[in-house]
């Protein structure tokens, strides 16, 4: 698994247009967009990484009040063994009329073996 496959697992049951990196159509009233941000290798011994430490950023766009779906998103990630890192209000988008809310995420990987 990775944290993206993982993401797009946990936020599927909430019908809201996920992309990564950025949103390539014409923006509905809210969506959310994946960027990754590290994937690091921790935990070494013998020369070699044990683990992978994959880090992202959900940002939340939304014409529609953003504290519930915050609420709604917090919950879903933990539940599904997500680590939030992060959380913060980007600011209201003038021109576009959107609410940006970022959640900054990890999740550890036990590397795969060959």
């Amino acid at each position: 698994m990775s944290l993206l496959s993982d993401l797009n697992l946990i936020l599927a049951p909430f019908d809201i247009p996920v992309e990564t990196g950025v949103f390539s159509d014409v923006p509905p009233d809210e969506y959310l967009v994946i960027t990754p941000m590290s994937d690091r290798l921790d935990l070494f011994a013998d020369n070699e990484a044990y683990m992978i430490v994959s880090e992202a950023r959900l940002s939340l766009f939304t014409k529609k009040n953003y504290i519930k779906r915050k609420k709604e998103l917090t919950k879903a990630l933990q539940s599904g063994g997500i680590t939030i890192t992060d959380r913060q209000y980007v600011g209201y988008e003038h021109d576009t009329k959107f609410h940006h809310y970022a959640i900054d995420v990890m999740k550890e990987y036990e590397t795969e073996e060959e």
